[in-house]
């Protein structure tokens, strides 16, 4: 990037994005194709051609960077067999995105479980919720490549994990 398409102290200006009120942006990225990226504390958002899509932290479910190709990708959490919403970009200067998108997300998870159905598989019972601590906590299922969630054992193991979890915690 050239001297003069920088901001003021040599640092690449923040995009524009309108986010919700009461929140400001703390890291922000233009990818190659122009999908303008960007984090507040509360979430993050998509702008492609001036639509913005907001995505609260604890609705993220992955978010991964390939430095060897500059894809981002981020998905969205889902309902289990229904299509996942997911966003991905070119990004030449992440910046201070990717630090951002790793913290957000790891602040939203309040506790996490493995439980085994087969040998190793098994899923993961999740407790999120807004990084903030605003709003009540959201469980979700996260079901290991090859493991059926229809499965009446599967089922059985993760209700069970799931209410040991919030007997522990004290969170319904």
């Amino acid at each position: 990037m050239s001297p003069a398409a920088r901001g003021r102290w040599g640092r690449t200006p923040t995009p524009p994005v309108v986010v919700a009120p009461g929140e400001r942006v703390l890291a922000a990225a233009t990818s190659v194709e122009g999908t303008v990226l960007a984090g507040t504390r509360d979430a993050f958002y998509v702008v492609v051609d001036g639509e913005s899509r907001r995505v609260p932290w604890e609705q993220v479910e992955a978010a991964h960077w390939d430095r060897d190709t500059d894809l981002f990708t981020l998905s969205e959490v889902g309902a289990w067999g229904d299509l996942r919403p997911v966003h991905t970009a070119t990004l030449g200067e992440p910046g201070r995105l990717l630090e951002l998108v790793r913290e957000r997300v790891t602040a939203s998870v309040v506790l996490q479980r493995h439980v085994t159905v087969d040998g190793r598989r098994g899923v993961r019972v999740i407790a999120r919720r807004a990084p903030a601590g605003s709003g009540g906590v959201q469980w979700v299922y996260e079901y290991d490549e090859g493991v059926d969630p229809d499965d009446p054992a599967v089922r059985s193991a993760a209700r069970e994990a799931l209410e040991v979890m919030q007997r522990d915690v004290g969170l319904p």
